[in-house]
């Protein structure tokens, strides 16, 4: 009984030979690095504007009222704002800050905000305004107002 045993125990050894190779050709096969587990943490966004008036006089300030719509949802993802004035002559500041100057960077703290454009002349006026998030997606959002004087 013992030697039918031991028989067909060395029967059985190159079934678990070939069933150890194929495990271990499984596993290496299912952990290559083109498998890797992606995590999406950068998102577009879109930017809405609620209407400004067209006509703007010298000294006269306009609120315009942004807010930034995620398309997804990272914590980590920051905000920044410039713009730059190719028409005309006026200033843009965030609530009671210093006004912005033309073409530099500013941190956005919040996702909804006002930017307050001043009139200082007496033509018509144009700028962009750009926002843009951490990863480099950026969007432009173009304002024209006409002389009220």
């Amino acid at each position: 009984m013992i030697a039918i045993f031991n028989k067909f125990r060395i029967g059985l050894l190159p079934i678990y030979v070939m069933l150890a190779i194929l495990t271990a050709s499984v596993t290496l096969v299912s952990c290559s690095k083109d498998d890797e587990l992606e995590i999406q943490n950068d998102f577009p966004f879109e930017v809405n504007v609620m209407p400004v008036p067209k006509d703007v006089a010298n000294g006269q300030t306009v609120e315009i009222r942004i807010a930034i719509q995620r398309t997804g949802n990272y914590s980590n993802t920051q905000y920044f704002l410039r713009y730059f004035q190719f028409d005309g002559q006026g200033t843009l500041r965030y609530y009671d800050e210093q006004p912005y100057l033309p073409n530099d960077l500013y941190p956005l703290p919040t996702e909804q905000f006002r930017l307050y454009y001043t009139s200082t002349s007496a033509v018509s006026q144009s700028f962009d305004v750009w926002i843009s998030d951490s990863f480099g997606n950026e969007k432009q959002i173009s304002f024209q107002f006409n002389s009220a004087d």
